[in-house]
């Protein structure tokens, strides 16, 4: 098997209690020694940078790059990618880490399947808060092979979730989507695996840390930025030129978003302040106009239902 490279992509913030151990894991715990670690510190004020600085000056496979001001995930991963130069690429968080073989178990898949341009590794997770560690389901076995519009089917339920290695050359064709700080992954994954003439799966292990609370699970305006990354990867699909069929597929899986974020409004509306409350609720207005009548929902009703939870928290 020949040892192409792969590159690692990093963001970084505020994560100096995981940092040693996700590097530690890519630098000295991997079979797999032909990588290197493209990490972008995005202005943490902890000592995150320190450790990356100090760690880079014994290892030259790390490189350390640094934006200022705070710019969010996306665009820090994307200046991770413009500096990668390896034949695949996958991206890790500061918190978390890969089993022992992840990476050559992920190389050896792209051999063993040479049209593959994504490879999906096994999704552990571990909760922070007891130690507990679950493997997250997975829906097919690890030797089978899928076209790119059933990966990206699987995905939209997340019954194929989106911790996976992809060729570079893919993934600078279609790089993080920055116009919104959340989501963004989800709609990468998902256009990477529609693109993919063939996706597999491999043994590698991916640790993903579950905290307490996260930025998608907060009770947080922040949630309905799910609305803004829908959008936007409705806007892709159409970009793309892609079949009324998985314009349909998408639209449904969108349309159970929204009123998953309707029915968090109602319930927690009242802890946003009201000029927060009037932002919002207008959103979700404009947003409930994108969904094409025809589609077999029961827009009528829940458009009443909706008005009433708007008129509730408004005035």
């Amino acid at each position: 098997m020949t040892c192409p490279r792969v590159s690692v992509l990093m963001a970084v913030y505020n994560a100096e209690s995981y940092l040693q151990k996700a590097l530690d894991s890519l630098l000295c715990g991997q079979t797999y020694t032909d990588i290197e670690v493209v990490a972008v510190d995005d202005c943490s004020t902890d000592g995150s940078f320190a450790i990356l600085s100090e760690r880079a000056q014994t290892d030259s496979r790390l490189c350390v790059l640094q934006q200022s001001p705070n710019q969010g995930q996306a665009v820090a991963r994307n200046l991770a990618l413009q500096k990668a130069q390896g034949e695949f690429v996958m991206s890790v968080d500061a918190d978390d880490w890969l089993s022992a073989d992840a990476i050559q178990s992920a190389v050896r898949r792209f051999a063993e399947v040479p049209d593959a341009d994504c490879v999906v590794l096994r999704l552990l997770q571990h909760w922070e808060r007891d130690g507990r560690e679950e493997f997250y389901p997975e829906p097919l076995p690890l030797t089978e092979v899928l076209d790119g519009e059933r990966a990206f089917q699987l995905s939209l339920t997340w019954q194929l979730h989106g911790l996976y290695m992809v060729r570079r050359s893919l993934h600078q064709q279609y790089p993080y989507d920055t116009s919104f700080r959340l989501y963004s992954d989800d709609n990468t994954c998902r256009i990477h695996y529609l693109r993919s003439r063939k996706v597999a799966f491999c043994e590698g292990i991916y640790y993903y840390r579950k905290h307490e609370e996260s930025c998608t699970s907060a009770i947080s305006p922040r949630r309905f930025l799910h609305l803004e990354a829908n959008l936007s990867m409705l806007s892709t699909l159409r970009r793309e030129q892609v079949g009324d069929d998985i314009i349909t597929m998408y639209d449904e899986v969108r349309w159970q978003n929204y009123v998953g974020l309707v029915r968090f409004y109602d319930w927690h509306a009242a802890s946003f302040p009201k000029d927060e409350r009037e932002r919002i609720a207008k959103r979700l207005r404009q947003v409930y106009d994108t969904f094409a009548k025809s589609l077999p929902y029961p827009l009528f009703r829940f458009r009443q239902w909706a008005g009433a939870q708007y008129k509730k928290h408004t005035t």
